[in-house]
């Protein structure tokens, strides 16, 4: 890695694009104080330069059997039980097609028990990405605040996280709205997860991707994880920092390496359809994402909330990530978790 840090500082551009200097020092941060990304900070997002700059500059990657580019798949779970707003769209949306039963049903698993909830929908979501030769990670909450709505006790999805770690999928921590500059908050909650799951808990991801540059890294590092994907765009999709492969990070207040990979995320579903408001546009978007992360020779993030695969008025949403896995498998694409991409690229590196 410190190879890759020497390479990027002979370019100041590329070196200060790579550290996101500029975020040390935000002059405006948004609602949930992330740094507030201006349309000039987007221009390029869908271009990875520092991975571009590494690779015309001699960086060579490899993957398993000879794959030529991999997708990390991810899961944010904000909800293993649907919000009363979720219910009631989801209705309304069957009943507009006059489909009774599926409206009535958005209802009934509450009267059946909890453990019927169409958010406890992990087992499909491993069927779907199975066929595909695919594993992807699940990022848990485990805290026991949150701004909007108390979400879950992460002990209520224990025999969901069995499973996951069973049939070798990962669960990891998604953080606590709070928890991002908290260090005994991201302790907590890595312990009661790893309680639950019965095993070591090495990924992240924020919630709400809220995220501080470069103090973030730091507390994730010594709260003992081994990689983070929180850092990407909440509003927009691309590349933050201009890499499309996994890095570590740079800390420039203090001129050194800081102790964590991070995998960034590409695309998140929530924005990709608030940037682009058709099937169409979206898939495009998505499509030209992979196609770019793939001839470079890199690593596309994406994420997909499971409530998505839950509810009725998601469907398209649904048919882009199916789409994008079939479209990535017929390319050769190494589909994994992050947690094999952490490992493969610890060893690699």
């Amino acid at each position: 890695m410190r190879v890759m840090h020497d390479l990027l500082k002979q370019n100041a551009k590329i070196w200060d694009l790579f550290s996101r200097k500029e975020e040390y020092s935000p002059e405006k941060l948004d609602k949930h104080e992330r740094f507030l990304f201006v349309e000039k900070d987007l221009i390029n997002a869908t271009e990875p330069e520092a991975s571009r700059y590494l690779v015309e500059h001699g960086m060579e990657v490899e993957f398993p059997e000879n794959k030529t580019f991999a997708v990390c798949l991810t899961h944010d779970m904000d909800d293993i039980y649907p919000p009363l707003s979720h219910t009631l769209r989801s209705s309304a949306y069957c009943l507009k097609d006059l489909d009774f039963r599926s409206s009535t049903a958005q209802f009934i698993w509450k009267f059946r028990g909890h453990e019927h909830s169409p958010y406890l929908n992990f087992s499909k979501i491993m069927d779907l990405e199975e066929d595909f030769g695919a594993k992807s990670s699940f990022y848990f909450l485990a805290s026991r605040k949150d701004p909007k709505r108390f979400r879950y006790d992460i002990e209520d999805a224990e025999g969901s996280l069995g499973e996951i770690s069973d049939r070798g999928w990962e669960a990891g921590l998604h953080g606590g709205y709070y928890s991002y500059d908290d260090p005994e908050a991201l302790k907590r909650e890595k312990k009661r997860l790893e309680a639950v799951l019965g095993k070591r808990v090495i990924g992240f991801r924020n919630h709400y991707l809220r995220f501080k540059t470069p103090d973030t890294w730091e507390l994730l590092a010594d709260a003992g994880f081994s990689y983070d994907s929180t850092f990407g765009y909440s509003e927009f999709v691309g590349f933050r920092n201009g890499m499309c492969h996994p890095f570590r990070p740079y800390n420039l207040n203090e001129g050194r390496e800081i102790g964590i990979l991070e995998i960034p995320l590409t695309v998140m579903d929530v924005a990709l359809f608030k940037a682009f408001r058709s099937f169409e546009e979206a898939w495009r978007c998505t499509k030209d994402l992979i196609d770019t992360t793939a001839r470079f020779n890199g690593v596309i993030t994406l994420l997909w909330h499971n409530f998505v695969f839950g509810c009725s008025f998601r469907k398209d949403w649904i048919k882009l990530y199916e789409k994008a896995l079939r479209y990535c498998s017929e390319k050769g694409a190494w589909m994994t978790s992050g947690e094999e991409i952490y490992r493969w690229w610890e060893n690699e590196s």
